[in-house]
C-alpha cells in the first residue's frame, strides 16, 4: 500500500513540476519547496491547487503509516 501512495504523490510532483516550469521555465525541484519565493506561482490558483493535492496525498500517506504502526503493536 505504502507503494501505492509513494506512486501517487510522485505523479502529482511530477504535475506540480511541470505547471511550475511553464509559469517559471527555470524552475527546480528544489524550488517548490519554497513556492513563496515567486509570485507567479505563489499567486498561481492552479499551482496552489495541484500543490494542495499533493499535501493531501501525503497526509493520508502519513495517516495510514501511523495506522499500520498502531496496528502491528
Amino acid at each position: 500500500m505504502i507503494e501505492l501512495f509513494d506512486e501517487l504523490a510522485e505523479g502529482q510532483r511530477q504535475k506540480l513540476f511541470e505547471i511550475g516550469r511553464k509559469r517559471r521555465p527555470n524552475l527546480t525541484e528544489e524550488d517548490l519547496l519554497q513556492p513563496n519565493d515567486y509570485p507567479e506561482l505563489e499567486n498561481d490558483p492552479l499551482f496552489r491547487y495541484e500543490e494542495g493535492v499533493l499535501e493531501g496525498i501525503l497526509t493520508v500517506r502519513a495517516a495510514w503509516l501511523a495506522a499500520f504502526k498502531s496496528a502491528e503493536n
